[in-house]
C-alpha cells in the first residue's frame, strides 16, 4: 500500500498543544482531489497542507479544511515552510510557494518565519440583525473583505463572546473576524469558519490580510502585533506593507508519520 508522509506542526508558537496545528503532507505530484480531501478529513485539523516542487525551487501549494479547500491559510503555508527547512533539507532563507492567492514568499529570519501575504482591505458594511445576533454581541462596526470583520471597543468582548455557529453557518462568508484593540498587543482577534468545517480556528494568518492593514491605519504604524485570543492561543508580528503584509511566526512539532493510502 502506498504511503504519504505526514508532519504535524503547531504554528504560530514555540510550544506543543498552542498556536495553530496543521498537518504537512509532501508530495511528488498531485493526486486526486478527492483523496487530498479525504486525508484532510481524517486528519480533522483546521487545514491540511499539500505542497509539489517545481523544477524551479519553488512549490505549489494548496489547503484543505475538513469539508473544504480554501485559497488561502498563513498557518498550514508557516509549517510547510517548516518542515521543509527542519525536515526535509531544504537550504537557503527564501522560499516561493505558488496558490490559487498567487505567489507567497516565505523568509526565514533566525529563528522566526515570515510570510509575504497579498493585503485583503475591507470596506464598511452596515451592522446586520444576522450578524449582530449570531455574534452574540452588536459590534461598533463591520467590515467585509473576503470574510465579515466584527470590529468591538472593548477586547473583553472578544474574549468573551459565544457565537451560534449554525447561525453563522447560515450566513453567506467564507468567516467571521472579530477584533478590538489591546494594551500588550496592538489589536487582539479570534476567527469563525462553520461554514467551511472550522467552528474556530486557534490562530489565523488569512485573517490578517484583512485585519493588518485595518489596524495599521487606525493605529497609525506599520509594525503591529497581534494576539489570537482562542483558547490554544498565538501571538502573529506583523508589516503592513501596501499591498501586502508581513506575518511573522514559530512553529513547534508534535507529530510525524506516514499515511497508507
Amino acid at each position: 500500500m502506498p504511503t504519504l508522509r505526514l508532519f504535524h506542526v503547531d504554528a504560530f508558537t514555540e510550544r506543543t498543544f498552542c498556536g495553530n496545528p496543521a498537518a504537512v503532507v509532501p508530495l511528488e505530484a498531485w493526486p486526486e482531489d478527492d483523496l487530498m480531501q479525504h486525508i484532510a478529513h481524517e486528519n480533522n485539523l483546521a487545514e491540511t497542507a499539500f505542497f509539489v516542487p517545481r523544477e524551479t525551487g519553488a512549490y505549489d501549494i494548496r489547503w484543505f479544511t475538513p469539508t473544504t479547500e480554501v485559497d488561502l491559510c498563513g498557518h498550514a503555508t508557516l509549517a510547510s515552510a517548516h518542515v521543509l527547512w527542519k525536515h526535509l533539507g531544504v537550504a537557503g532563507d527564501n522560499l516561493v510557494f505558488h496558490s490559487r492567492s498567487g505567489a507567497l514568499p516565505v523568509a526565514r529570519d533566525r529563528d522566526m518565519l515570515v510570510l509575504d501575504f497579498p493585503a485583503r482591505p475591507a470596506a464598511s458594511v452596515p451592522v446586520t440583525p444576522e450578524i449582530a445576533a449570531a455574534l452574540g454581541r452588536m459590534p461598533a462596526e463591520l467590515y467585509q473583505a473576503r470574510d465579515y470583520m466584527a470590529v468591538f471597543e472593548n477586547k473583553r468582548d472578544v474574549h468573551e463572546l459565544v457565537p451560534d455557529m449554525a447561525a453563522l453557518a447560515a450566513i453567506a462568508s467564507h468567516g467571521f473576524i472579530v477584533t478590538a484593540p489591546a494594551t500588550r498587543h496592538d489589536f487582539v482577534c479570534r476567527f469563525f469558519a462553520p461554514a467551511v468545517g472550522v467552528p474556530e480556528d486557534s490562530v489565523t494568518g488569512s485573517a490578517h490580510c484583512t485585519l493588518v492593514p485595518f489596524w495599521a491605519k487606525r493605529l497609525g504604524k506599520s509594525s503591529l502585533t497581534s494576539h489570537q485570543v482562542s483558547r490554544r492561543g498565538g501571538e502573529l508580528f506583523c508589516q503592513d506593507r501596501g499591498d501586502r503584509i508581513l506575518i511573522g511566526g514559530r512553529c513547534a512539532d508534535y507529530l510525524t508519520g506516514q499515511i497508507s493510502v
